[in-house]
């Protein structure tokens, strides 16, 4: 493939596009809103390390987060800088490209998930991301969708919470009370 070559109207082949920035000497869309981000969220790191302890003593609290946050903003400022200066790449759009929808769902789905996952638990939660997952990306059918989403389910419990006993937010489901019975009926019902 030629070095130079990033793509025509329909360049999704897979490949990567790991050039720094895309393209030498282009902007690719969303790239300088992206640096604007950064050099803001950088600024305000650095008005929060400053509300530490001031600028004091080399010694201080806030030295060195103020220092770590003042070369984050140095850098951001010099990358949206050059960033800006660059023309725009004309055959790519930001929700084509970049965000595309699938990416845009996805995220909404992982947050989503971080919302309702203390007060429904890791089972149902989790359960319905995959089941919206698998029916988004594979588009089956509803009972091939729901039973590969929670036999995934079951094998990622059984892994992480019976094998490795990871603590896993209940929620809604007497999840340590299911155990206990299966301990209990296990070990031939106890004494």
């Amino acid at each position: 493939m030629d070095p130079e070559f990033r793509g025509d109207q329909d360049h999704h082949d897979g490949t990567s596009d790991a050039t720094p920035g895309g393209y030498d000497a282009k902007r690719r869309p969303g790239e300088l809103g992206f640096a604007l981000f950064l050099t803001i969220a950088s600024a305000v790191l650095l008005y929060n390390a400053h509300a530490i302890s001031g600028f004091e003593a080399l010694s201080a609290p806030g030295s060195v987060p103020m220092a770590t946050t003042a070369t984050m903003l140095i850098s951001a400022l010099l990358i949206t800088l050059r960033t800006a200066r660059l023309p725009q790449v004309m055959h790519e759009s930001l929700s084509r490209d970049i965000f595309p929808l699938t990416v845009v769902i996805f995220a909404g789905f992982l947050i989503v998930f971080g919302l309702l996952l203390k007060p429904l638990g890791f089972l149902p939660t989790a359960a319905l991301f995959l089941i919206a997952a698998i029916k988004l990306l594979a588009r089956w059918d509803w009972s091939r969708t729901i039973v590969v989403a929670l036999g995934a389910l079951l094998v990622i419990w059984i892994v992480f919470r019976v094998i490795f006993t990871v603590l896993l937010p209940s929620g809604v489901v007497p999840e340590a009370e299911f155990i206990q019975f299966f301990r209990t009926l296990l070990s031939g019902g106890g004494a």
